[in-house]
């Protein structure tokens, strides 16, 4: 049984630094925590190690690195002292492929990046597709947001003039949400295949990635011009779908 209960030890101090972007990108790990987490990732085959707090249970069926409290705290990002976490290989890489698909435009907020993942996957759309400048996936509230849909939908990072060209390869007509030059979702005529692009939550969509979509939609709204990107996406997602 392995045991680390030094804050010294190298291993701790990589687990400490996946915390930021920079790091997970540069080692392709990232740390998952909470234990029903924990078994998407192992379903998925991504686990590289299993953190366990001393005098816990491995109810894992797998090896396991046992730690101290101030080791665990300092490679957790939750405020509660976690019994388990887990560092994991980022995702496989997938192509663009299906017929719906959810593309974001420097979406900055983690949680809503989050939603927007669990929001698609459980509408059933094919991908979540980001652009380079949107939260991380793999960041802490981004998972934790996610519930473990990022485990069962793809989603694919890229520029943005890549994504569009792959989805318009797919046959997918984009559909940019913007309150400029564009008529209600209600009267958008439905298509099989489809993007819908969200954009920034304070600047709304780039006039490049307006430029490059080929309907401009707005939601319906009484009393109040924006709504949160997660909820807009949401309601829109829903009626494309339905």
């Amino acid at each position: 049984m392995q045991v680390i209960n030094s804050l010294e030890n190298n291993k701790v101090k990589l687990w400490n630094k996946l915390k930021q972007k920079k790091y997970r990108d540069q080692y392709g790990l990232f740390v998952i925590e909470e234990k029903h987490l924990i078994n998407e990732a192992k379903d998925a085959g991504i686990i590289d190690t299993l953190i366990i707090r001393e005098n816990c249970e491995n109810c894992f069926d797998m090896p396991a690195v046992y730690v101290n409290d101030a080791v665990m705290k300092k490679i957790s990002n939750n405020v509660s002292l976690n019994d388990y976490v887990a560092i994991c290989h980022t995702l496989p890489k997938k192509e663009i492929k299906g017929n719906s698909f959810i593309i974001l435009e420097n979406v900055q907020d983690p949680g809503n990046v989050g939603t927007i993942i669990r929001t698609a996957y459980s509408l059933g759309y094919d991908a979540v597709l980001l652009t380079k400048d949107c939260a991380s996936v793999y960041g802490y509230k981004t998972i934790q947001s996610t519930q473990g849909a990022m485990f069962h939908i793809p989603v694919i990072t890229d520029s943005l003039e890549n994504i569009i060209a792959a989805v318009k390869e797919q046959g997918c007509k984009v559909y940019a949400t913007t309150l400029d030059s564009s008529h209600f979702l209600s009267e958008t005529v439905k298509t099989d295949r489809y993007a819908i692009m969200m954009g920034n939550e304070g600047q709304g969509l780039s006039e490049k990635a307006v430029s490059l979509a080929d309907e401009n939609i707005k939601i319906e709204m009484a009393n109040f011009e924006s709504l949160n990107v997660a909820i807009a996406m949401g309601i829109c997602a829903y009626y494309m779908k339905h």
